[in-house]
């Protein structure tokens, strides 16, 4: 296994030493199947984690080649719950987990052992090879696990207390941290009550990794759920271990607005990561083509997220290594600057 966590760098003085503007990795699953990955399965991408974790690997390097500064681990599908119902044991379950975070590590140290340093500043449009690299451990929804469709509303059902999202969440969010990733990435929150779950059990449970809060939206106004995005973002604020606050899997139309309000009640950093635009069918399980914005277009709003107060941007489903090496060459331009 590599090692995990940059050590003794933390998320501002890692901002600070990339130019204070840090690139994300994009979609999985896209890039899963476009290397032959069957995930018409409940598990999703976290299947390969099973059958294929060298596609795994390979994916993430491919996005650190594109000029990823943070590369986030196959597990957003993976819960113990969800190995449980695939036969596998309470400890089998839990070593899949490790093993996502262990895949990226590996990743990293691979991409940083067969590249050099090729360039001292960022600001000339190259990528910096030996650039500080973080691991962010993925978790998804409690919808994520039903793969129903519901990481898309938000809508649980009232037997789907507060308690009941920690207990589903609690020991998943212990095994990643104790693989010592740099973040973990709370992903595409649908509602609420998953957030307030969230919040919780890094401060009971006395959680070392910080993390990062990121909302899903469907109307550029409110989380999937209805919710209020204003309260959601001020459950993350709260949280003594929350590092960034954020946007994922939303449409790229959507972004600048979402931006302007969450400045209002957040002062993290924002972290901004799109899906391409394109519809979800939750009944056929597949995404509706023809629907998203291209790799140029999504790029051109990059500038516009970054000057509403973006600090990291990256992108969710459907977009690729080239999207990301479009991203990190607009955000080169602006290294130089501080964010707002």
């Amino acid at each position: 296994m590599g090692q995990s966590r940059q050590e003794s760098l933390s998320f501002e003085n890692f901002l600070h030493q990339i130019g204070g503007y840090a690139v994300i990795d994009g979609g999985l699953a896209t890039e899963l199947e476009r290397r032959g990955a069957d995930l018409n399965d409940p598990l999703w991408s976290a299947k390969c984690l099973l059958s294929s974790p060298h596609l795994i690997r390979s994916v993430h390097v491919d996005y650190l080649e594109a000029g990823a500064d943070i590369i986030i681990t196959a597990s957003y599908q993976a819960t113990i719950q969800g190995f449980e119902t695939k036969g596998f044991s309470r400890e089998e379950s839990e070593n899949l987990l490790r093993k996502s975070v262990e895949i990226a590590c590996d990743a990293r140290d691979l991409y940083k052992e067969n590249t050099s340093a090729s360039c001292s500043s960022r600001n000339q449009n190259k990528i910096l090879k030996d650039r500080p690299i973080l691991i962010a451990a993925s978790v998804g929804s409690y919808g994520a696990y039903l793969a129903d469709g519901s990481e898309y509303s938000g809508i649980y059902g009232n037997e789907i207390t507060l308690e009941v999202l920690k207990d589903f969440h609690r020991r998943r969010v212990q095994v990643l941290s104790e693989c010592h990733p740099d973040l973990i990435a709370f992903e595409t929150i649908p509602n609420k009550i998953e957030a307030q779950a969230y919040a919780e059990i890094m401060e009971e449970e006395n959680i070392s990794v910080p993390a990062w809060f990121c909302f899903n939206s469907k109307d550029g106004s409110n989380v999937v759920s209805g919710d209020s995005l204003l309260e959601c973002v001020s459950i993350a604020e709260s949280c003594k271990k929350t590092v960034a606050v954020g946007i994922n899997c939303t449409p790229p139309r959507f972004i600048h607005g979402l931006i302007s309000s969450m400045k209002k009640v957040s002062t993290k950093p924002i972290i901004i990561y799109p899906n391409s635009g394109e519809s979800y069918d939750a009944q056929k399980k597949e995404w509706v083509q023809n629907t998203g914005v291209s790799d140029a277009d999504f790029v051109s709003y990059v500038n516009t997220w970054c000057e509403a107060g973006a600090s990291l941007v990256g992108g969710c489903c459907r977009t690729t290594p080239n999207t990301i090496r479009g991203i990190y060459q607009a955000l080169s331009h602006r290294a130089s600057s501080p964010p707002k």
